[in-house]
């Protein structure tokens, strides 16, 4: 394949850029496409060679599900099925959150492929807020699988040069929709009925946190799956998100035993001399998730971007601090472990 393309879709090429992105989509293409969490890989869901072609460029093994994309919420019924137990939870946080970075964990439509689910038979599926994923699937007609736009078990990317360096001259074409909002994945749900309060499984932490949940039924953790190689869900296998240079996130600084002739660099909270680790060791560089302020919105949508760079140092390990697992401090220790499970 050909270099691949990208056009940015600034106000004055939008239709361009989203006309571009349909016309390859409709013909059985993969496009890397913004969204407000982070970029992903799109096919027509309801193509099983387009989303053959998605596994392929990813290095994404076929038992780990995608999450389907719809343009909007009538279109929930063309992929999955509502149980009539849960459905006034469902609209309830359908009305909260969508369009946004919740995923609902449903019974799959019949007319999805099984290679989307992996074979379960649910599905993965949100409305993404970022208006040109969002016109690219209302003009296709089609809803998207779309997972992360990079190669599996890497950093996700939340800019388009991000998605150039991992996936350039695999895919035809990046639509270039500028930063993510977000900057992590979307929290994945699964609801059951109860006598009383439904109770919600978070089963991947994210951008809509536990706090925000909480009114909606009764927050449960997800039992450990005794096969990890089989996910129920995206994003949740246990090595994920990681960096090529080894990361080892450091919870207890009396655990840092540092190698003479060493490079290594710190993944710091906000970076500020004396506080967290920044003294611990002469690192090489320093990038920090909040500089200066330790805000975990701020951490939160930096994380990826930071990692990219401190990979792209020549280092020989990334030491990363804590942060407090409250709120959004949740999905970046979620994040961090996974990126320090490397296989």
């Amino acid at each position: 394949m050909t270099a691949t393309r990208i056009i940015e879709a600034s106000d004055e090429n939008y239709k361009e850029a989203v006309k571009a992105a349909c016309e390859l989509l409709a013909a059985g293409e993969v496009v890397a496409l913004p969204t407000e969490t982070v970029y992903g890989l799109a096919a027509n869901a309801l193509d099983a060679a387009s989303v053959a072609k998605v596994f392929s460029v990813k290095e994404r093994p076929t038992f780990d599900p995608l999450i389907v994309h719809v343009s909007t919420r009538a279109e929930l019924s063309r992929v999955a099925i509502v149980p009539d137990g849960i459905k006034h939870t469902v609209e309830k946080l359908l009305n909260a959150f969508w369009p946004g970075p919740l995923t609902l964990i449903l019974p799959k439509h019949p007319d999805i492929p099984d290679l989307v689910t992996s074979g379960l038979p649910t599905l993965a599926v949100r409305q993404s807020a970022n208006k040109i994923f969002r016109a690219v699937g209302k003009e296709l007609g089609q809803p998207l699988a779309a997972p992360s736009a990079n190669r599996f078990g890497r950093i996700s990317p939340t800019s388009a040069h991000a998605v150039r360096q991992e996936l350039d001259g695999r895919i035809p074409l990046i639509v270039d929709g500028g930063a993510c909002s977000e900057g992590l994945e979307s929290t994945i749900i699964h609801i059951t009925a109860g006598e009383k309060r439904p109770t919600i499984t978070i089963l991947r932490p994210g951008p809509v946190t536990k706090e925000m949940l909480q009114n909606f039924g009764k927050i449960e953790r997800p039992k450990k799956s005794r096969d990890p190689g089989s996910p129920c869900a995206p994003g949740m296998l246990e090595s994920h998100y990681a960096p090529r240079t080894p990361l080892i996130l450091l919870e207890n600084a009396d655990d840092f035993r540092p190698e003479t002739g060493k490079k290594y660099g710190l993944l710091s909270y906000t970076g500020e001399p004396g506080k967290g680790y920044t003294g611990l060791y002469p690192w090489t560089i320093i990038e920090a998730l909040s500089p200066g302020n330790g805000k975990l919105p701020e951490a939160a949508l930096r994380l990826f971007h930071v990692l990219r760079k401190l990979d792209d140092a020549g280092l020989d390990c990334i030491f990363a601090e804590p942060v407090s697992e409250v709120g959004l401090g949740v999905a970046v220790m979620d994040r961090l472990r996974r990126a320090s499970k490397q296989v």
